[in-house]
């Protein structure tokens, strides 16, 4: 590249890494909200820390209870529990120690047995200490279905006859106004007003909880109302247009508590650490309603504007450092592209990285078991090759669109005086329909070439009917075609090409081999031929091509794609000398066959003897020009089995020569083969 090529390429760089650094600065918008208040009117409070879960009985220490305590007695002089059961038996008792008013939980489930031992404890906490301000006998039990209302109901009059204190239960708004008679039974309405679960967009949630709010004092005049829960989760999945991220919790509520605290509303922010373990019960969700996280670290600034990620700009950084180092490794062999397709790469470059660096930041806010762990680790690793792949097809597009000559261009020969071998014509089948081969052998009879012989194999077909036909017009069609009808050759397809070859006639310099269903244009072997006049060439290349792409919508998305490897794939990959042969259209040596062979432990024997003839030493070459056309898979049931031989096979092949392919000492592969046979192939991998 030319300096002043080189002084373009760095404008074009910096201004891409510009744009990108925009739109993480765009996504991260400062978004003025209230500050946060010295006095929040209360939070629900569970105790259980990253590890902690009631269902397998761990439960935090009274020295970590204490901790909570006196960290959110700074911020509210009230809070709320759910249940009894355990060390929160004695929250209660600690929140006195810091001054904190308890609105005590009893929790109500289908086990009547422990509602039993819940509300007595309660009770009995509740005449003991003088903090305790209410009681909620049951959140969300209607709402659960977890006991009929007649059901509690009871529960609550006996609580309401055992205290001095008020008593009621928590349900979600609607519940309230769903079961009116249950107003009776309780001395204050609890109400759980969520907006997030009800897809509101956190643009319209406070605007939500104020309606529903005046709706049930209208209702409910005589009532006192308490929001028991208003909240907002940090991280998990989108509901309508409510997303839950850190950007929005923050702002919903800055804005709800001073609201709230603005109008005199009694409520619970729910709440006020992460619950990791309810993830199970709730979805991933249920872990991020916290104000702080499960380590008791804030989650969201109080005062100042509220920003998405609070630290993007190191984000930024390292998607540039990843999209420098990714740019620079596709750039290597890149003094052919034009500049625009070294802008393209750029551009491709500082998309993956900064996509790969939000994956790894969303990632690190999420809780994880040991067993999570491993699958976010999986997850990560799986990301980093999908994005390896994108790359790498990106700079196979690149080399296709945006390279004005190609480095080894082969064309067809088409000089009378060139050199033209014997050729033996290998073609394969196996319980072929007979119609369909013997249109492949007309064209082949037909082929404009002097000196020629086909030998044609059926490997294991049962019934006489289906190959006794194609003996029969070999014989018509002549002494040059040959027929050989054999019983279970092992290896298959590659078993019966190394059964032709000793069978190949004497004088015949090179092994041509095309599917039965191809038929051959006359003038494919008069111009492809001549290439192997270089001393180098052992295989010579021509497209697979296919001929009934339009009798449907299926066959016409396959052919997009075959076309799409073979004038985009195989052409960047022979300009480095490193493309995938393939067993029909395809011509070798015949002394680097006999030399090599058709592997046996291989399906796709083809392509195992292309990158065996490459670390031998020998060069390929590819002529992206038609010269025969077969059948595509009629249903996608063949498709897939064709699929899964392909990758079957290739990872069959990458065990194999992985030797050659990574260590430099064991071939004489370059660097740009290595590269296109590893990249080429990480794709089926993920098949």
């Amino acid at each position: 590249m030319s300096s002043r090529g080189t002084g373009i390429h760095l404008v074009v760089v910096v201004a891409i890494a510009a744009l990108f650094t925009g739109f993480w600065a765009l996504n991260n918008r400062p978004v003025s909200v209230p500050d946060w208040p010295e006095k929040v009117s209360g939070f629900a409070y569970s105790p259980f820390r990253l590890g902690d879960s009631p269902k397998k009985g761990r439960y935090p220490s009274e020295a970590e209870l204490r901790e909570d305590l006196e960290q959110l007695s700074t911020l509210t002089d009230s809070i709320r529990t759910y249940t009894v059961e355990g060390p929160q038996a004695e929250i209660p008792r600690l929140a006195q120690e810091y001054g904190l008013r308890v609105t005590l939980g009893v929790w109500i489930s289908r086990d009547l047995e422990r509602n039993e031992r819940e509300l007595q404890k309660a009770i009995e906490l509740t005449n003991t200490f003088p903090n305790v301000e209410r009681v909620v006998v049951g959140n969300e039990v209607l709402y659960r279905k977890d006991v009929a209302l007649e059901t509690l109901v009871r529960y609550l009059k006996r609580a309401r006859a055992a205290v001095t204190v008020p008593v009621t239960t928590g349900e979600p708004w609607h519940h309230w106004i769903e079961h009116r008679e249950l107003a009776r039974h309780v001395d204050v309405i609890a109400a759980h007003i969520l907006p997030y679960w009800e897809s509101v967009p956190v643009e319209s949630a406070d605007t939500f909880v104020l309606e529903r709010a005046r709706h049930l004092k209208q209702l409910f005049p005589h009532k006192p109302l308490l929001l028991s829960e208003v909240g907002w989760p940090s991280n998990g999945r989108m509901r309508g247009g409510a997303q839950a991220t850190q950007r929005d919790q923050a702002i919903y509520l800055r804005n709800m508590v001073h609201t709230l605290n603005l109008q005199g509303y009694d409520y619970f922010l729910i709440e006020a650490y992460d619950q990791p373990w309810k993830g199970s019960d709730e979805g991933a969700v249920g872990a991020y309603w916290g104000v702080f996280d499960a380590a008791r670290q804030r989650k969201l600034n109080f005062q100042g504007p509220v920003v998405a990620i609070p630290e993007w700009r190191f984000l930024a950084v390292c998607s540039g450092v990843l999209a420098t180092l990714a740019m620079t490794l596709l750039l290597i062999d890149g003094s052919a592209l034009r500049q625009r397709g070294r802008a393209f790469l750029t551009f491709t470059s500082f998309l993956c990285a900064s996509a790969l660096v939000w994956i790894g930041y969303d990632y690190s806010q999420r809780y994880s078991t040991w067993f999570g762990l491993l699958v976010n680790v999986l997850l990560g690793l799986g990301s980093l090759g999908v994005f390896i792949i994108l790359l790498t097809e990106a700079h196979e597009l690149a080399e296709t669109v945006w390279i004005p000559k190609r480095r080894r261009e082969f064309l067809p020969v088409l000089s009378d005086n060139a050199y033209r071998p014997k050729v033996s014509v290998h073609v394969p089948c196996y319980n072929e329909p007979p119609e369909m081969v013997i249109q492949t052998l007309d064209s082949l009879a037909s082929l404009d070439y002097p000196d020629y012989e086909v030998l044609v194999i059926d490997n294991n077909t049962k019934d006489p009917a289906v190959w006794k036909p194609l003996q029969a017009h070999c014989a018509r069609l002549g002494s040059r075609f040959k027929f050989f009808h054999v019983s279970a050759l092992p290896g298959f397809k590659a078993g019966a090409l190394n059964f032709l070859i000793p069978r190949t006639a004497r004088d015949a310099e090179v092994v041509a081999v095309i599917d039965s269903d191809y038929r051959v244009d006359s003038l494919w072997l008069k111009h492809l031929v001549p290439l192997f006049a270089h001393p180098t060439i052992a295989v010579v290349q021509s497209p697979q091509d296919y001929r009934d792409q339009d009798e449907s919508t299926f066959k016409r998305l396959c052919y997009s794609e075959y076309q799409g490897f073979f004038h985009i794939g195989m052409v960047t990959r022979n300009d480095r000398d490193a493309i995938i042969q393939h067993g029909t259209m395809t011509m070798t040596y015949r002394s680097v066959l006999e030399e090599l062979g058709w592997a046996e432990w291989c399906i796709c024997e083809d392509a195992e003897l292309g990158l065996s003839v490459l670390e031998k030493g020998y060069s390929a070459a590819y002529v992206p020009h038609s010269y025969g056309k077969g059948l595509i898979p009629d249903t996608f049931i063949d498709y897939k089995k064709q699929r899964f031989r392909w990758a079957y096979g290739s990872i069959q092949i990458i065990k194999h020569h992985a030797p050659s392919l990574l260590r430099a000492s064991n071939s004489r592969l370059t660097w740009g083969q290595r590269y296109h046979f590893v990249a080429g192939w990480l794709p089926w991998v993920a098949d």
